[in-house]
């Protein structure tokens, strides 16, 4: 009897002890994610050149090179990519304080996120002609910046959030402008689909506890979504999408439906199996050098995310959940493939998006 007992102990501490390297493989894994990310941003934050500007002129006084016109956010390749590269390296110091990442990391947000760099940001944003400044994509990513950084207890994180707050409310005012007169939603694959920036704006209002804006973008959502069927996602991708219309919907709704409710809505909206058979297949990257192109990479990792985001969002018996994080488990597989520094095209934004998926940002609201 002894015996036996002794050897289900053993047998428990072998389990045991195989979780704890399965948890410290994969903590390993994270952190070499992150200084790999953290890299990409850091290469390109402060890099002005090649820049496709977003600039609306009144004159010839109006041209000036990118440094001047946003002197937070010139950099990689465009104002969005720079913000979001911005959150990126925000969410990895944060989440990694003790690593070698994140004093680089805050040297580069102090560089950028001044009060005067952002007080000049604000005064663009607010010119004349500006009035769809980056709405909805970039928009959506300032405010998941200033939600990071509201949430972040570092001294200096402190300062930059009181710092970027006029330029995010010039913002926030933009989008409780815009909302009510928005007819119809837009639903591309790409920055200006209106489901996924939706998503990035609800998260901002809860996590600022601005109930106000919550309760606007809610009640849009709702008006926008509910009654959607069938949502054709056998036409996906279009060949430069990095965001799918039909997932980015799908992971909207489960932010604001109870997971009884939501089970019942995707039961109409998407054809999922019941089982992990084979579902949703990653789609195909032909040139990475294209910058078109390489949104496809974009598109496997934010598939990756609404996927969980999804499941996370159904019940937890409900049996399409095998299939969607089988689904996601091979679109991050196929995605991280692309997250190099080889081509600017894709290394100056995919950072960002491999770290919003790795970190679960869409899952878990902290």
């Amino acid at each position: 009897m002894k015996t036996a007992i002794q050897k289900m102990n053993q047998l428990m501490l072998l389990f045991c002890l195989s979780l704890f390297v399965l948890d410290l493989t994969y903590a390993t894994d994270q952190k070499i994610n992150a200084e790999n990310f953290a890299k990409l941003a850091l290469n390109c934050v402060h890099k002005e050149y090649p820049n496709k500007i977003s600039h609306t002129m009144q004159s010839d006084a109006d041209i000036m090179p990118p440094r001047e016109l946003y002197p937070s956010f010139f950099g990689c390749y465009d104002w969005h990519s720079s913000v979001h590269g911005h959150w990126l390296l925000t969410r990895l110091a944060r989440l990694y304080p003790d690593s070698e990442l994140a004093p680089k990391a805050i040297s580069a947000l102090g560089v950028s996120l001044s009060k005067e760099n952002l007080l000049k940001e604000s005064v663009y944003v607010s010119g004349k002609g500006r009035k769809a400044f980056e709405r909805p994509y970039g928009i959506a990513w300032l405010l998941q910046l200033a939600a990071e950084l509201d949430e972040w207890d570092h001294p200096s994180a402190k300062q930059w959030r009181t710092n970027i707050r006029p330029l995010e409310e010039v913002l926030v005012s933009r989008v409780v402008e815009w909302l009510p007169k928005l007819t119809y939603p837009v639903r591309s694959g790409q920055h200006a689909q209106t489901a996924f920036a939706l998503g990035l704006m609800l998260d901002w209002s809860r996590t600022t506890k601005n109930s106000d804006v919550e309760s606007l973008i809610r009640n849009r959502i709702l008006e926008f979504y509910a009654n959607d069927k069938e949502c054709p996602i056998h036409y996906e991708p279009s060949g430069a999408d990095f965001l799918s219309p039909c997932l980015a919907e799908a992971d909207l709704m489960r932010r604001v439906m109870s997971p009884s409710e939501f089970a019942v809505w995707l039961n109409d909206f998407l054809e999922i199996p019941n089982s992990n058979s084979s579902w949703l297949e990653p789609a195909i990257v032909s040139d990475r050098s294209d910058p078109k192109l390489a949104h496809i990479d974009g598109l496997n990792l934010s598939r990756a995310w609404m996927l969980e985001g999804i499941a996370s969002g159904l019940p937890p018996k409900d049996l399409r959940v095998k299939a969607l994080n089988s689904a996601a488990e091979k679109h991050q597989t196929s995605g991280l493939v692309g997250i190099n520094s080889d081509y600017y095209e894709g290394g100056h934004w995919l950072g960002s998006f491999a770290t919003y998926l790795v970190t679960k940002r869409g899952v878990i609201n902290e």
